[in-house]
């Protein structure tokens, strides 16, 4: 195969890709349908006293006192008028536009305990528009998503009737709940493949930063180097539970929020407030999540760093080392990258697909790695399905989320399927694709025989 791939080689996955995945849709999932109806009417009494419960604060009752319509506790548009307009709350982070966020990071950063009330709700809400979307997709107790490949600016999929990835992943209790209605065919069990960082890996087969692709193929652990320079951590013990959040939360709240586009005061908050459990302003000992010895604030005051302030000016002087040292090349690639669109209106992904139209400096950087990180996927899905009809499998490949395959497995085939999936998915796939100069991996996590979708342990 050539290094680059051209248009016809787009074509040809997009092709290859409805075909397999048409395959997928008509086997679907076992849906069960007495949970279904138990777990809604559950949620939605939970969701009505809920209700109740925050109408009865004097929160709400001001909010209605000030409004001049009636309240609609759904309603964001509202909820940010009343925080931002009517309170003159500061908003943890604006919108697009300039509005104070309604979103949920946005809602807990401001520490009011009635709009906890109000997230838990939403959350509900949004448990029960899956699960009603199952009843009413479902034929005969098995729903069959559709998934497009003709729908998305980068050129990933999307899924609908119903909506397959939108089941929640961050919550694991919403994960849960929504995962244990759907079943594998009898005397199947499900087999989950996810591929490892991949988008971070697509990402520096375009960079090509020195620093990251060193990470990368040794296996240094980056997200543990930034959680000594971010936490104020002589060493990281990962063997203290402790030190594990704090890892996670700078996982998640500092280094890919950078990768895709945030800043240092949003990721201050995160990181302090929303991951640290720290309040808002001056901070005091005996706060925040706890530390192998006392606490976050007592950690973070015997620092010298005693405020959101001065946090936030100690992340800003990280994000300027983080870009302007730590990953020089890749923030000189996102400023060659964005000039080169600007002056042509397109990017090219190095999987032959060219995305075009009007984009912001985030998204001429995020859509090219997103797009081509999916093709991988969709490239592994469509070859393992290839197999499946060649050897005449029993399983069937059944759903897919971005960077993982769902397969509804005959047991008396797992060993072969596993070891057919790890052989496509982390070798072939790289001999398919020159460009791709990153080692890729995938975790495996397994379903007992006739268990539910909630019950994958990871595969060892």
């Amino acid at each position: 195969m050539n290094v680059t791939a051209n248009t016809y080689d787009a074509y040809q996955l997009l092709h290859e890709g409805i075909l397999a995945l048409s395959n997928a849709e008509q086997t679907g999932f076992r849906v069960d349908l007495d949970y279904l109806e138990r777990k809604i009417a559950f949620l939605k009494r939970k969701s009505t006293r809920l209700e109740e419960e925050f109408k009865d604060t004097n929160f709400f009752k001001h909010w209605q006192h000030s409004s001049k319509k009636k309240i609609n506790i759904d309603s964001s548009v509202q909820l940010g008028h009343y925080l931002y307009g009517v309170k003159k709350l500061v908003p943890a982070k604006t919108t697009i536009t300039g509005k104070g966020s309604t979103d949920i990071e946005a809602l807990q950063q401001l520490n009011i305990p009635e709009l906890d009330i109000l997230l838990e709700k939403g959350k509900l809400k949004k448990t029960i528009d899956v699960l009603e979307g199952f009843k009413v997709e479902q034929v005969d107790g098995i729903i069959h998503p559709f998934f497009n490949l003709n729908l998305v600016r980068t050129y990933r999929s999307s899924s609908d009737h119903p909506n397959f990835q939108n089941i929640p992943k961050r919550d694991e209790v919403m994960m849960q709940t929504v995962r244990k209605a759907l079943y594998p065919r009898p005397g199947h069990q499900f087999l989950e493949i996810d591929y490892s960082g991949l988008e971070v890996k697509i990402a520096a087969c375009y960079h090509k930063d020195p620093n990251m692709l060193k990470y990368l193929r040794s296996n240094y652990d980056m997200h543990s180097d930034m959680t000594k320079q971010l936490f104020l951590l002589k060493e990281y013990d990962k063997k203290s539970p402790e030190h594990y959040t704090l890892r996670q939360a700078t996982k998640n709240g500092f280094v890919f929020p950078e990768f895709y586009g945030s800043y240092y005061k949003n990721c201050a908050v995160n990181l302090a407030c929303n991951w640290g459990k720290l309040p808002q302003g001056k901070w005091k000992p005996g706060q925040g999540i706890p530390m192998p010895e006392g606490t976050l604030s007592d950690h973070f005051i015997s620092k010298k760093i005693s405020s959101l302030d001065s946090y936030t000016n100690h992340v800003k002087k990280i994000e300027d080392d983080f870009w302007g040292n730590r990953f020089y090349h890749y923030a000189k690639w996102k400023e060659r990258n964005w000039n080169e669109y600007r002056k042509n209106g397109y990017i090219d992904l190095l999987t032959g697909f060219r995305c075009s139209g009007v984009m912001g400096k985030n998204d001429v950087s995020n859509y090219g790695t997103q797009g081509a990180a999916f093709h991988c996927l969709l490239w592994s899905f469509i070859e393992l399905d290839k197999m499946r009809i060649r050897e005449k499998w029993d399983t069937c490949l059944v759903g897919q989320i971005h960077d993982a395959i769902i397969l509804d497995i005959n047991p008396n085939e797992l060993d072969h399927v596993i070891k057919s999936a790890k052989r496509i998915t982390t070798l072939d796939l790289l001999e398919h694709w020159k460009w791709i100069i990153i080692p890729l991996e995938v975790e495996m996590e397994l379903c007992s025989i006739d268990a539910p979708w909630s019950a994958k342990e990871k595969l060892r």
